[in-house]
């Protein structure tokens, strides 16, 4: 006599991320329980997910709370959709949940994961998560090194030497995080042909190669809309009736974007396509910041069209 073993359930999970405990729920089980956002708590919740068969474990973007548990969970193998706040707050109000706790937003993100059946967050490898995380300590001390020169000009001479010692240790900060980011980058065997490509474009340096490579690894294989939609730079409609309404960029991918502006405004210096870009819009009345932004979007799809055609930069 054979023992037939019995499937498992099927289920799709929400999990509310905070600082302290994980809030899950089960959709189709409607069950709902409290862990610690610990390696003990994440390893309770997953040896209790073992028991299911999870289509998907969705969770939201909360700064780095959600980390621990997306790592060891795509460890175990599972799909794991780590999804934009305001999607699901957006998925809220359309079925009039207003309310809110800890318990609903795990029951919202549970039926959101059912219902929406978000795209899996592809599997990155530690080595990537380093260099993201590195680039982001990158802008973040860039930005404290420019506040701090602002500062000298308006600290006055009392305060001036103060000011200027911090500009010297963010400089020295600075170059330890970009040797170490080179170290981390020469271990991305897969980058070395992209990055070749990518820096024959002028106006194109290192920190904007990196960022291309490890925040938008869809270039190349996107049509220009979508790649000016991923960035941010898409000039999205406004308009109802007679009304046409101002276009204006959203979304997107902030880092991505930040750091093609800086690439962009030194492009409309040395780059003569984006030069000569730049300059035929501002002659047409355009307001600069507006013509940098037509820059910024036809950058990113000529880099985008280099990558899917394997082309160096042509003049």
């Amino acid at each position: 006599m054979t023992i037939q073993k019995k499937s498992k359930s099927v289920v799709n999970v929400g999990v509310d991320i905070g600082k302290w405990s994980l809030d899950v729920c089960l959709y189709e089980k409607d069950l709902y329980w409290q862990v610690e956002n610990t390696p003990a708590g994440v390893k309770k919740l997953l040896g209790r997910l073992g028991h299911y068969q999870v289509e998907r474990l969705v969770m939201e973007a909360t700064g780095r709370y959600q980390f621990l548990l997306a790592e060891k969970a795509m460890e175990k193998g599972l799909s794991v959709c780590i999804v934009k706040p305001q999607a699901v707050r957006a998925y809220a109000k359309a079925v009039d949940k207003l309310a809110k706790t800890d318990k609903i937003d795990a029951q919202v993100i549970a039926e959101f994961a059912a219902i929406v059946q978000p795209e899996k967050t592809l599997v990155k490898s530690k080595n990537l998560l380093k260099i993201r995380d590195l680039l982001a300590r990158r802008r973040q001390l860039v930005g404290l090194r420019t506040r701090e020169l602002n500062r000298v000009k308006v600290m006055g001479r009392f305060l001036e030497a103060s000011c200027r010692r911090m500009v010297r240790h963010l400089d020295q900060e600075l170059v330890r995080i970009e040797k170490q980011l080179n170290r981390y980058v020469e271990h991305e065997s897969d980058w070395a042909e992209k990055k070749a490509l990518l820096k024959t474009a002028p106006g194109i340096g290192d920190t904007m190669v990196y960022t291309l490579l490890a925040d938008l690894p869809e270039l190349g294989t996107m049509t220009n809309k979508q790649a000016a939609a991923l960035v941010g730079v898409a000039p999205m409609n406004r308009d109802s009736g007679r009304m046409r309404g101002k276009r204006r960029i959203k979304g997107g991918r902030y880092g991505v974007r930040t750091t093609l502006y800086m690439a962009t405004l030194s492009a409309t210096l040395c780059n003569p396509v984006i030069k000569e870009f730049y300059q035929r819009l501002v002659a047409q009345g355009k307001h600069k910041k507006v013509a940098l932004t037509a820059c910024m979007r036809k950058f990113v799809v000529i880099l985008n069209a280099m990558v899917r055609d394997d082309c160096e930069w042509q003049y």
